[in-house]
């Protein structure tokens, strides 16, 4: 009898280092899920590829001793066996929140499209080149760029080898697609809103050689003359970062009197900005009003609540994965780059007020947002 039981129990103490991986508490292959299930290896890779030939009892006695013993199929391997990978790459900004949003946009468009995602990040420690070489390594059959800042010719050397498309960065190279926001007509939404709260005295930030840098100072001037302010232009050099935004802010409080209102390049800048005043005890926006761009969750915080101007990021995103796909499967039907013509695509933004602009300090009225309405375009509110 206590024979038995220490067969049973030496039987369980397998068992169980089974279960915990393949041998030698190496990773489980599909020679430990043959062994475990009983049939060939050959028939448990049927199993795993999903293909015809194993009946449905086999089937199900193979995916279950598979789940005992941990066996998870390698992904890297099965793209390399596929003729296609189906997967598009993603270069973004890990510190930028709105790649943020965007990148959770474009993971439900792949979707809906049949492509699967790789993500590859920028970071300071890690540039651009680093991140577009990882995903080629992944085999990626498009690129999809979320504000590349990348010399324009490596851009143009990459479409050599796949197709591209800039997300928020226009580009001249006809075989990149551009899909943007556009970026002047935010601004001047932004201005119309302030000019109709009786602001005259506005200043940009603006985000220095940042894509869509360009257009937004473009807007901005062009907005200023729309109204008559010509000469109340102020621009501060700046960037994408809340340091920037902090920078600016600081120039801006040298003058005597300062602007009564600021617009900043993104939401980050804008946050640098809104910490700089709140430091120097200006108050936001009863002494002076800030305007984002992007509207990013970080202009949706409570604490922030900031006015900012919104790029449609679901919009974006449909049409960068509907844009790479029509390039990939334009490719494989044809077997050589198409010569397609250039195609921008560019998406109306619009102002989402909160709490961070009010009526110019010298303006009669009450303060609060009731004069917006007089601005052209209507902003929405949140």
């Amino acid at each position: 009898m206590g024979e038995g039981n220490d067969n049973r129990a030496g039987t369980g103490r397998r068992h169980v280092a089974r279960q915990s991986g393949g041998r030698g508490g190496k990773r489980p292959t599909l020679a430990d899920v043959a062994e475990r299930a009983g049939v060939s290896t050959a028939l448990v890779s049927i199993v795993m590829r999903d293909a015809k030939g194993a009946g449905a009892q086999t089937r199900e006695r193979v995916l279950r001793a598979a789940r005992e013993i941990g066996y998870r199929p390698d992904a890297r391997a099965r793209l390399l066996r596929r003729s296609r990978s189906r997967l598009l790459g993603v270069q973004f900004g890990l510190q930028e929140p709105f790649h943020a949003n965007l990148v959770e946009c474009i993971y439900t468009a792949a979707e809906s499209a049949g492509y699967d995602i790789a993500l590859s990040a920028v970071a300071p420690s890690r540039n651009e080149q680093r991140a577009v070489d990882a995903l080629l390594a992944d085999r990626c059959e498009a690129l999809i760029l979320l504000g590349p800042q990348a010399p324009a010719a490596r851009l143009t050397d990459l479409v050599g080898r796949l197709p591209v498309v800039s997300v928020a960065r226009r580009l001249r190279d006809p075989s990149v697609d551009v899909v943007r926001t556009a970026d002047d007509e935010g601004i001047r939404q932004a201005v119309d809103h302030l000019v109709a709260l009786g602001h005259r005295t506005i200043a940009h930030i603006d985000g220095g050689r940042a894509p869509g840098a360009a257009e937004r100072r473009r807007g901005y001037r062009d907005a200023m003359r729309h109204h008559g302010l010509a000469d109340q232009v102020q621009v501060i050099p700046g960037g994408l970062t809340e340091d920037h935004g902090t920078a600016g802010a600081r120039t801006l409080l040298t003058d005597d009197p300062h602007p009564t209102a600021v617009l900043a390049f993104n939401d980050r800048c804008a946050t640098g900005v809104l910490d700089a005043f709140l430091r120097a005890g200006v108050r936001v926006p009863t002494d002076i009003s800030v305007v984002g761009y992007d509207d990013s969750h970080l202009a949706r915080l409570s604490h922030v609540d900031l006015t900012t101007v919104a790029q449609d990021t679901q919009r974006l995103a449909d049409q960068a994965v509907e844009r790479a796909a029509l390039r990939v499967e334009s490719r494989e039907a044809e077997g050589t780059p198409p010569a397609a013509r250039r195609r921008e695509i560019v998406i109306p933004p619009h102002l989402v007020l909160r709490g961070t602009t009010a009526r110019a300090r010298e303006a009669p009225g009450r303060s609060g947002h009731s004069a917006a309405a007089s601005a052209t375009p209507p902003p929405t509110s949140d």
